[in-house]
């Protein structure tokens, strides 16, 4: 959160995490004060909190990452069904990973320089390299293209004072976020090039490539590096880039770096005046109409004009029919049976579905409706079985 409008502009992400810290609704907010007097704000006490506090909670300390481990419930962990011998099981794919795989995975770039290899890269290069592989989508000079990021608004520090803008009273201009207005740390930036671009062809960057390609981007931004502006024939390296001061490095709360950083965003979002009026509620939270801001410049000339038409068009005549279990196969299924590295018969694979299929087809539904080994019941869904034995019949033609 940018700390200059902490009680002004509430984001989205602010609100999620304090879902995920707090509790969900008014019924659980004494349960809530009691395990803060009760744990000091680390673990629940168990003997009196509820299970909608208790699920806020992961190896005794509140969770900031939504990962929580919600009870199973009658076969179920809220509304999704689930496999309780597959849980009493532990069921287990693959081995330990070993020193060199961790060590090959491990490719983070971290703020202390952690990860960031040596290597050099000039603005002058980095620019044949962006017009090359970045500009298509980033745009000329990092100016954004459709509905691609722009890189910079033009000079980093002067954009980072339009980061207190808010769009009250008559002024239209908002913030302006880019690498170098906003972003607090540059690793980032190095790790995220190096990783992920360009986008097609991600980890095909030479380090000295992504070298060049940043110091073009810090170029772009106006940006300095100890105090020496980053101009066309400056060339950037491991130990510059760990002096890169960015302009927004501390215009952040709470302070997410360091081992304390995730017991700092705990003590943060403990008390509610950080981030609200310091009482929780769910309705009538406020006296009065709630002000709606009007949209000022609407677009309206669109061509082809909007339509609020919704009806799929026709099936062009003689086109082969839509199975009627694909549309479930791809909603519920597809993200376990649409690759090998699941443990699930995949798709279209003739020798898999062969060997399920000996079984007979009548047990591979009732696998699917009651579940099996890592498969929860009905793939954790609540469809009707016929809806189930639709989706394993689509699976089964695809096989063929």
């Amino acid at each position: 959160m940018y700390k200059s409008y902490l009680k002004k502009i509430v984001s989205s992400s602010i609100v999620a995490s304090v879902v995920l810290l707090g509790t969900t609704c008014n019924a659980s907010s004494d349960d809530a004060k009691k395990v803060a007097k009760s744990s000091n704000s680390v673990g629940p006490a168990k003997a009196e909190v509820s299970d909608s506090v208790k699920r806020t909670y992961a190896n005794g300390k509140k969770v900031i990452d939504g990962g929580v481990t919600y009870p199973i419930v009658n076969g179920k962990t809220g509304a999704y069904a689930t496999n309780e011998k597959a849980h009493k099981a532990a069921v287990k794919f693959g081995k330990p990973a070993t020193a060199n795989e961790i060590k090959a995975w491990d490719i983070d770039v971290m703020p202390d320089g952690t990860g960031l290899p040596e290597g050099s890269g000039s603005v002058e290069d980095g620019e044949e390299l962006y017009e090359e592989k970045c500009v298509s989508c980033h745009g000329d000079f990092g100016a954004g293209s459709g509905s691609y990021p722009k890189l910079t608004a033009g000079n980093a520090y002067e954009m980072q004072k339009t980061l207190t803008n808010q769009r009250v009273n008559g002024n239209d201009e908002g913030p302006k976020r880019t690498f170098g207005s906003y972003w607090p740390n540059a690793s980032t930036l190095w790790w995220y090039i190096k990783t992920g671009m360009p986008h097609p062809a991600p980890m095909s960057l030479t380090d000295n490539e992504v070298y060049a390609i940043s110091a073009y981007i810090l170029n772009i931004n106006e940006m300095e590096i100890d105090g020496e502006l980053v101009e066309d024939e400056y060339v950037l390296n491991r130990e510059k880039f760990l002096k890169i001061k960015m302009p927004n490095k501390d215009g952040f709360i709470p302070k997410i770096d360091g081992p304390k950083g995730p017991d700092n965003v705990r003590a943060f979002y403990d008390d509610v005046s950080n981030y609200g009026n310091g009482t929780r509620c769910m309705k009538n939270c406020f006296d009065g109409e709630a002000k709606v801001q009007k949209i000022k410049l609407a677009i309206s000339d669109f061509t082809p004009p909007l339509s609020n038409e919704k009806s799929l068009p026709a099936a062009p005549k003689g086109a082969k029919t839509e199975h009627p279990g694909k549309a479930g196969y791809e909603k519920h299924c597809a993200i376990c049976h649409g690759t090998d590295s699941m443990g699930a018969p995949v798709l279209g694979n003739k020798a898999a579905w062969t060997k399920v299929l000996k079984q007979g087809k009548d047990t591979v539904y009732s696998n699917a409706i009651h579940g099996k080994n890592g498969m929860p019941p009905k793939g954790g869904t609540s469809l009707a079985d016929d809806k189930i034995k639709e989706i394993i019949d689509y699976m089964i033609e695809e096989a063929k």
